[in-house]
C-alpha cells in the first residue's frame, strides 16, 4: 500500500492549511475531518486530482481444478 500522510501548515497569521497525500476519494476529507474537526473551521476545500480516484482493492481468487 502507498504510504498516506496528511500535512499541515500554519501560516503568519494562524491560518491552517491541511493536504492529504495517498488518499484517494472522500477518504481524505474524512481523514482531515476526524484530524481537525474541533479545532479547525473549514474555510475552503480544493479537491486535487487524488480526490476523483478510488481505492482500488485487488481480490485474487484461485480455482484449480480437481483431477478425478
Amino acid at each position: 500500500m502507498a504510504e498516506q500522510r496528511i500535512v499541515i501548515t500554519l501560516d503568519e497569521n494562524g491560518k491552517i492549511n491541511a493536504a492529504t497525500e495517498g488518499i484517494k476519494g472522500e477518504m481524505c476529507l474524512d481523514e482531515l475531518q476526524e484530524l481537525l474537526g474541533e479545532i479547525a473551521e473549514l474555510e475552503s476545500i480544493s479537491k486535487t486530482d487524488e480526490f476523483y480516484q478510488t481505492n482500488e482493492l485487488h481480490a485474487q481468487n484461485k480455482i484449480t481444478r480437481r483431477q478425478q
